[in-house]
């Protein structure tokens, strides 16, 4: 695998996870229009990881993107932690989706400027759908952390326990060092103090408190993830391993 084609895996795999797990809120959520919320965001985030995935697929030429979906182990993928966590309730969903958002508004807005056209395009178009994303999650942090005493105390502990999986939107290893040298991808240390800004301010309006930053989660670079990627993975690839010649 060439540095390029693992460098984009490591963004599709994390929209890819994050689709899945959103699609479980599919006919349970708190109302009919947040239902259909969740789900397009669940669809938008799969339009995204297929676009990439289809360019590594033609990078390679050899792996279809649906190989590189339901084939793979868990090992072999390079996703955030961050978006393989359980839904937990609705706060909790919102607040994993609100930290994530702004990193990928953020991360896409640099990538746009990539020298390679393809990713550039898949960036701008990203964009747009991640701009919207945030606007819904912040929306509904601001209104739960300033609602109710339940709402704010019950999203309160969803920040505390998903913080510990941001530090992972900064690290730079080798290979996202040659990607930024090559002027292919985006330096995430560079995104840190904007990401820092956007959601300090949101949380002053939601009248929430800002965790210390301690001990942070990391691995997924190298293929380290929590187990429930294994229990994600074990249902959203069942089909296509238990039928590998079906034809849809």
């Amino acid at each position: 695998m060439t540095d390029i084609e693992k460098y984009i895996l490591r963004i599709a795999d994390t929209t890819l996870i994050l689709s899945q797990r959103l699609s479980e809120w599919c006919s349970k959520g708190p109302s009919l229009e947040e239902d259909i919320a969740l789900s397009n965001i669940s669809l938008d985030l799969l339009g995204q990881a297929n676009g990439l995935l289809e360019y590594v697929s033609k990078l390679n030429g050899e792996i279809s993107p649906d190989e590189y979906a339901f084939k793979r182990d868990e090992r072999e993928f390079y996703n955030f932690q961050i978006s393989e966590i359980e839904n937990g309730h609705f706060g909790d969903t919102m607040m994993r989706q609100f930290l994530i958002d702004i990193y990928f508004k953020l991360y896409y807005q640099e990538l746009e400027k990539s020298k390679d056209e393809t990713l550039s395009a898949l960036a701008t178009k990203s964009l747009k759908e991640v701009s919207y994303h945030l606007r819904h999650s912040s929306n509904w942090v601001i209104r739960l952390g300033d609602g109710t005493q339940e709402s704010k105390d019950k999203i309160q502990k969803s920040l505390n326990n998903i913080w510990k999986y941001t530090g992972e939107f900064f690290e730079m290893d080798e290979l996202d060092k040659q990607m930024v040298k090559e002027k292919i991808g985006v330096n995430n240390k560079n995104l840190k103090k904007d990401w820092d800004k956007l959601v300090d301010e949101t949380l002053i309006k939601a009248k929430l408190k800002r965790p210390e930053d301690g001990y942070m989660m990391t691995g997924s670079k190298k293929g380290i993830h929590t187990e429930m990627l294994g229990k994600i993975l074990s249902e959203m690839q069942y089909l296509p391993r238990a039928y590998p010649d079906a034809k849809w």
